[in-house]
């Protein structure tokens, strides 16, 4: 069986022999994902980091939180886990990569400091 992205998180979801019946259905990887579905400002979110990587020349990359400031003015800090949760949607896709240090690296499991680029 193929793994899955959680369509909350953006997380990997792997095939669970706990789940073989149900495969086709499984779109959350936690019940807490389960009950926050995307909303209006996960959605404001992802425009915000797409709209921004627009504005920058091929190749250049943004970080997280400037899609949060842009969305959530001064209580940004809030919006940073719910931003790396939309970038890793993007991720998922296929329009923009997440990368450490120069290199593309697994939404999944990016541990620490990110940036986003385009494809």
């Amino acid at each position: 069986m193929e793994d899955k992205t959680c369509a909350t998180c953006g997380r990997r979801i792997e095939w669970r022999k706990k789940w073989a019946r149900d495969w086709e259905n499984v779109r959350y990887c936690s019940d807490a994902c389960r009950r926050h579905k995307p909303n209006d400002t996960d959605r404001a979110l992802e425009t915000s980091i797409v709209e921004l990587l627009d504005r920058r020349a091929a190749g250049k990359t943004i970080c997280p939180s400037e899609a949060a400031k842009q969305v959530g003015g001064d209580a940004w800090r809030d919006l940073m886990e719910p931003a790396r949760r939309a970038a890793r949607r993007l991720v998922d896709a296929g329009t923009i990569e997440i990368t450490q240090q120069g290199h593309v690296v697994d939404p999944s499991t990016a541990k620490g400091p990110i940036r986003l680029r385009r494809v």
